[in-house]
């Protein structure tokens, strides 16, 4: 079957043609169409492509929003996530840095928390006084 164009089949682009593969031999010069392969080309044979084009401008803008946001990702990941919190604690009558370290941090080692402490708070000694708030660094 052959489109409303005549001529030879590769030159007709639009129209829609079936083929059929048959092998006649002396014992069937008389092909069966049904126990043959039968196959179409055409309309229906098209290389997959989008139904709306994009435009070069748009997919630059697309590679660059892309490219952005691995970037980001990767700088958030290489500077190790989120910044750290600190939490605060109020001094309680009889509570010393060494106590509060203890407390805080059970598994670390209790001398550089204390000096860690006191870096956060700017404390030139381990003194401190009831009622004094103190930054925990994480």
């Amino acid at each position: 079957m052959v489109g409303s164009f005549r001529g030879h089949a590769s030159k007709l682009a639009l129209s829609v043609q079936t083929f059929v593969r048959l092998s006649l031999t002396f014992d069937r010069p008389f092909g069966m169409v049904s126990d043959e392969q039968m196959y179409a080309t055409g309309y229906g044979i098209r290389p997959l492509r989008s139904a709306r084009q994009i435009r070069p401008l748009g997919r630059l803008a697309a590679v660059m929003v892309l490219a952005l946001s691995v970037s980001l990702g990767l700088a958030v990941v290489a500077h190790g996530g989120t910044a750290a919190v600190e939490t605060t604690v109020v001094v309680q009558p009889g509570d010393a840095i060494w106590s509060i370290a203890a407390q805080r941090y059970p598994s670390d080692d209790i001398r550089v928390r204390v000096e860690d402490i006191e870096r956060a708070n700017s404390l030139s000694s381990p003194m401190i006084e009831a009622g004094e708030t103190l930054r925990l660094p994480a």
